[in-house]
């Protein structure tokens, strides 16, 4: 089991205790649109953080449709490549692919016809993933967020469409407290899942601000038997304050289940 926390690879200078990887942001440090020139100073970043970078998220720009009319394979297959090849330099072995803006299916468009869409991206960066040792992971969003891929059931079911070992699930509490996805549906989905997300529902806060009781989520993930990464996505009043406090709560209520 390892813990992590969303930030940036300069957040400290001194890691807070419990803190065992980063995870970054795809499109702010691997720069997948910008020459090698603008992403050197990047991975000297990456590089000189003072935990490793095993995982990324926000990977597609909502610039970049992956669903409906205008979807551009070319350009899509060509951000993705060069993500994945920098994203190895880095040492990322997870990249997020929640993306609501790119993922988000146009008004009229048939949702059949984006799911399908959804599932021919997945079966050509399944194997390019996997040349470059990383695992996607596809996050269901609440649907504030997206319209489309909004529970576990149906991230499960994408990934299953997929079917490949780099192409896998990801649980996020937030999102699934703020649509009524219940914890019982990891009991399905639970040797899918490659990562997990964590925050409570008010407020998006870290673990232990509202007290809130998380260990519903992570019982069926170990009862499946995962025993992977954890990483705090939240809403932070001072990270640097707050951080040891909310890995050690999230390290209490995962041990308790």
């Amino acid at each position: 089991m390892k813990l992590g926390i969303c930030a940036g690879p300069g957040t400290w200078r001194q890691p807070p205790p419990g803190l065992d990887f980063i995870e970054a942001n795809v499109q702010g440090l691997l720069k997948p649109q910008a020459d090698e020139d603008a992403f050197a100073p990047q991975l000297a970043a990456a590089q000189s953080a003072p935990r490793p970078i095993l995982a990324a998220n926000c990977f597609l720009p909502g610039s970049l449709p992956c669903t409906g009319p205008n979807v551009n394979v070319e350009d899509l297959d060509s951000y993705v490549r060069t993500a994945l090849c920098r994203a190895e330099k880095v040492g990322i072995r997870t990249i997020v692919f929640g993306s609501g803006g790119s993922r988000r299916v146009p008004d009229g468009f048939e949702h059949a016809e984006a799911t399908r869409q959804l599932t021919d991206h997945l079966k050509r960066w399944g194997p390019m993933a996997a040349d470059h040792g990383v695992t996607l992971v596809v996050e269901p969003l609440q649907k504030r967020d997206c319209n489309i891929i909004t529970t576990v059931g149906e991230g499960a079911d994408l990934v299953r469409r997929a079917d490949h070992p780099s192409v896998r699930l990801l649980a996020d509490t937030f999102h699934m407290a703020a649509d009524g996805d219940p914890p019982g549906s990891l009991d399905e989905a639970g040797e899918l899942i490659a990562h997990v997300h964590v925050a409570e529902l008010e407020g998006r806060t870290p673990p232990g601000v509202h007290g809130e009781d998380l260990r519903p989520y992570f019982r069926p993930l170990r009862q499946a038997g995962y025993d992977g990464a954890y990483s705090l996505e939240c809403n932070w009043q001072n990270l640097d304050d707050q951080a040891a406090a909310a890995l050690a709560e999230l390290r209490r209520q995962i041990e308790e289940t």
